[in-house]
């Protein structure tokens, strides 16, 4: 794994930190030019949906975390994608949804994609609702650097040329989606200079019509057209009836600090509030100590026994009632006394799981996720997570828009393929965090990674705010991940502090080195002495920046 991608020392007034160097310079761009953390973190999406194409796409979704000093309001932001079918169930035998299958090593796993696997896309309502709300910038302004990257095609790096070499059965699935990743009939390399046929002239109309132009017009039109006619499921409806959804976050108190998540339908917020609530109950340990990485297991796996209660909750109550429940004294405080009991034992609590066979070097998943965060020089700050899934395989005629496959994520789709009622939001791991103290903003953080999100943003929480590392430390440190009773460690990890937890009886799992599999915490913060810093998380091709 490389260096940290991190300067600590360089006295920025604000900062950004992202999945790529052209995430990140579209945010500079825009504080440089007066704007503030919101405009920096929707101009930075903006470009990540071509930058980092491998990941995120433009018809993807995500969660927002905003901070406003002035006013002192936080917001959560729910752009997460929707059921489609307000205009009338379709005719299920000529639904277009195909199972494509993926090789990640030791294991391979099938995804659907096809029209029918594209839920209502959320990310343009949503960074143009973020825009309006708190940005100071107009939107022609924000989409700039996208427009750019549109214009005149974008290098592609290591890590995004991997990522799409990984994808290639979806990524070469259709005419429209081999046009954008073949070169030459082979997949697009390294330094290659990638484009979208298309998509700058619907980022002209974008930029003057602003989120009409997805809900109502050409864009708008284009997918619904296309939906009716190859065997989709969303129609104008679904388009017109979209709302962005704005909450009060999930806050909770940690170490002395305050801590906003994303409410549900973001599980990946409760689950992690639940989770720092049992880690709160503990004492300080030594950071990549035996005790450490024992506190860590029995934290995941307990928050991982009262995720089925939750997700029960989920059903007949609504997120804020559970969220209420689950975070109240009475809920959390059996889950703690267990959590002591379990660490005051000599050995682990139960006999050595056999286990599963352990994913391979890029996980059971590769979690197509980004995460953007930002904090400025007035003391805003956004954390901003999006997804497109791995892309529907296709691309919208005419218009360089590849729409999300989150209907065809098993993991998103746990009552059966297009059992959700439409109009409901799709679930997800999504976690954008804000840690507050007494002077403001302390840290920025959330994650890509599907199910190890959680336990990335739990573990950059842990060391930053509680463990005294510096922000650069606490992203890149080796991290652990509990998976199906089996600790998965990473490269670089203790390896006298795993055989202490092994000899306690505990299944680990040691990584070569370090992987995308441990997720992508791209973070900002505050150090103890008051300077700005930024870290790109290494494992997904980080960068950073300031001004």
């Amino acid at each position: 794994m490389q260096a940290p991608r991190s300067d600590p020392t360089h006295p920025y007034r604000s900062v950004i930190a992202a999945g790529g160097p052209a995430t990140v310079a579209a945010g500079e761009a825009m504080l440089a030019a007066g704007g503030n953390a919101v405009d920096a973190a929707v101009a930075a999406a903006f470009a990540s949906f071509i930058a980092e194409i491998g990941l995120v796409h433009w018809g993807g979704a995500g969660l927002a975390l905003v901070h406003d000093p002035s006013s002192g309001q936080s917001l959560a932001y729910d752009f997460l994608s929707a059921m489609p079918g307000l205009d009338g169930p379709p005719e299920r035998s000529a639904l277009d949804f195909e199972a494509v299958s993926i090789d990640f090593g030791s294991t391979r796993q099938s995804f659907h994609l096809g029209r029918a696997s594209v839920a209502v896309p959320g990310a343009v309502f949503g960074l143009c609702q973020m825009a309006r709300d708190f940005g100071r910038l107009e939107l022609p302004q924000l989409l700039g650097p996208a427009l750019r990257l549109a214009r005149e095609g974008v290098p592609l790096d290591a890590f995004q040329a991997d990522t799409c070499a990984l994808l290639a059965p979806l990524y070469t699935h259709t005419p429209g989606m081999r046009r954008i990743f073949l070169v030459d009939g082979r997949m697009i390399r390294v330094g290659e200079v990638l484009r979208i046929p298309d998509l700058a002239e619907t980022l002209e109309r974008l930029a003057l019509g602003g989120e009409a132009e997805l809900r109502v017009g050409q864009l708008g039109q284009a997918l619904c057209r296309d939906q009716a006619a190859r065997g989709g499921m969303l129609g104008p409806s679904d388009l017109q009836r979209y709302a962005v959804r704005r909450h009060a976050p999930l806050r909770i108190r940690y170490r002395g600090l305050d801590l906003l998540l994303p409410p549900p339908p973001s599980m990946g917020g409760l689950l992690t509030a639940f989770s720092l609530a049992l880690l709160g109950e503990t004492g300080s340990v030594a950071p990549g100590s035996t005790r450490e990485l024992r506190r860590f297991y029995e934290v995941m796996d307990l928050t991982q026994e009262a995720r089925g209660r939750i997700e029960s909750m989920l059903e007949v109550l609504s997120g804020g009632e559970v969220a209420e429940r689950v975070l109240a004294p009475d809920f959390v405080r059996p889950h703690a006394a267990q959590l002591r009991a379990r660490l005051e034992r000599g050995a682990r609590h139960g006999p050595r799981d056999a286990g599963a066979e352990p994913p391979g070097p890029a996980g059971s998943r590769l979690g197509n996720t980004s995460h953007i965060s930002v904090l400025d020089g007035d003391g805003m700050a956004v954390s901003l997570t999006t997804t497109a899934g791995e892309s529907a395989g296709y691309v919208v005629p005419g218009t360089g828009f590849i729409p999300n496959n989150m209907l065809g994520e098993a993991d998103l789709n746990p009552h059966g393929w297009h059992a959700w009622p439409a109009g409901s939001r799709i679930p997800s791991m999504m976690t954008p965090v804000l840690a507050l103290d007494g002077r403001g903003v302390r840290l920025v953080t959330g994650s890509g990674g599907s199910e190890r999100i959680r336990s990335a943003v739990l573990q950059v929480l842990s060391a930053f705010l509680e463990g005294g590392l510096d922000l650069a430390a606490s992203v890149n440190r080796p991290r652990v991940h509990l998976e199906r009773g089996i600790l998965h460690c990473e490269g670089g990890s203790d390896p006298l502090a795993v055989d202490g937890l092994e000899a306690l009886g505990y299944p680990v799992r040691r990584w070569p080195g370090g992987s995308i599999y441990f997720g992508g915490a791209h973070s900002v913060g505050r150090g103890a002495e008051g300077r700005l810093a930024a870290a790109g998380d290494p494992r997904r091709a980080g960068a950073f920046g300031g001004v």
